[in-house]
C-alpha cells in the first residue's frame, strides 16, 4: 500500500475544483490524506475536503483544521465530524495561526484527540507562509509528546527549516512521527534530511508524501526510489534501496491506528 500523507485540495491553491479534480485521479497511491488549509474558515474548509472525501470514501481520508484559540470545539463536536463528515485526523497551523502549540487550550484539544483516536499533523515550517516561525520550532512538541503519549503525532515535511529538531522528536518519542514530502527540486536537502534519518535510525518513523498540488506523487516515488543514483560516481553515503522503497510502501492508514 503506499499512502500520501501530505495533499491539499484548497487554502493554498485559487483552482479549488481544478485541483481537486487532479487529486482523484492520482492513480500512483492507494489512500490520501487531504489536509483542510487555512485560507478559509475552519469550518468552511473542513465542509469542503468533509465533502470531497465523502466523493472517495475508499481513497481519501479527511484531516479538519482547527486554530484551538479561535474554534469552539469539544468531545461532542469533534466526534460528529469524525463519525458524519468522515474526518479521521486534525491539522494545525501554529506558525501560520500564531499560536504556542502547546497552548492551553491546544493541550485540551490534544486531550480530546487522544481520547478519540484522532491523529494530529502540526503543517508549521514551510518558507512561503506567514506567521511567527518560533511556532513552527519542534521541539515545542516535545510536551505534547510526553503528556499525551497515545497521540499519534505528524510533523509534516520534516520540520523544515528545522530538520535536526525533528530527528530528535523521532527517536526520542515513540508517537511522533515525521512526513517526508519530497521536493524533487531540492536534490540536497533530500538527500542529507533522508541520510540523516538513516545514519539516527529512524527511518521507520518517516511517512511518504507529495506536498501534492505542488509535486506529483508518481514523480515524488521515482525520485525517492532513484535516491541514490542521484550520489553518481560520488564516494558520499548510500541508503539501502530496500529502506527507501520502505518509506514509500508504509502502511500510514495502519501505522497511525486510523479506522476506515
Amino acid at each position: 500500500m503506499i499512502v500520501d500523507c501530505h495533499t491539499h485540495i484548497s487554502g493554498l491553491t485559487e483552482d479549488h475544483q481544478g485541483t481537486a479534480e487532479r487529486l482523484s485521479a492520482q492513480n500512483t497511491v492507494d489512500k490520501c490524506f487531504v489536509l483542510a488549509g487555512p485560507g478559509l474558515s475552519s469550518e468552511q474548509a473542513n465542509n469542503e475536503v468533509a465533502e470531497f472525501v465523502g466523493k472517495y470514501p475508499d481513497k481519501m481520508v479527511g484531516f479538519a483544521v482547527v486554530d484551538p484559540t479561535k474554534d469552539d470545539f469539544s468531545n461532542k463536536s469533534l466526534t460528529k465530524m469524525s463519525e458524519k463528515q468522515s474526518i479521521k485526523g486534525l491539522v494545525l497551523y501554529c506558525s501560520g495561526c500564531d499560536f504556542h502549540p502547546a497552548h492551553s487550550k491546544a493541550m485540551r484539544l490534544y486531550e480530546i484527540a487522544q481520547e478519540l483516536k484522532l491523529p494530529v499533523f502540526f503543517h508549521n515550517g514551510s518558507e512561503h507562509a506567514c506567521g511567527n516561525l518560533q511556532y513552527a520550532q519542534p521541539f515545542l512538541i516535545d510536551e505534547i509528546a510526553r503528556t499525551f503519549d497515545k497521540l499519534k503525532i505528524i510533523i509534516g515535511s520534516m520540520g523544515l527549516p528545522f530538520v535536526e529538531q525533528t530527528l530528535v522528536m523521532l527517536a526520542r518519542h515513540p508517537n511522533v512521527y515525521a512526513d517526508l514530502t519530497i521536493k524533487i527540486e531540492r536534490n540536497w536537502q533530500l538527500y542529507t534530511t533522508v541520510l540523516s534519518c538513516y545514519e539516527y535510525g529512524v527511518l521507520d518513523k518517516l511517512l511518504f508524501g507529495s506536498g501534492f498540488p505542488f509535486a506529483d506523487a508518481g514523480v515524488c516515488v521515482e525520485a525517492l526510489l532513484g535516491f541514490n543514483k542521484r550520489l553518481g560516481d560520488t564516494n558520499l553515503p548510500t541508503v539501502p534501496r530496500g529502506e527507501l522503497r520502505s518509506i514509500i510502501e508504509r502502511d500510514t492508514i495502519k501505522l497511525l491506528s486510523i479506522e476506515q
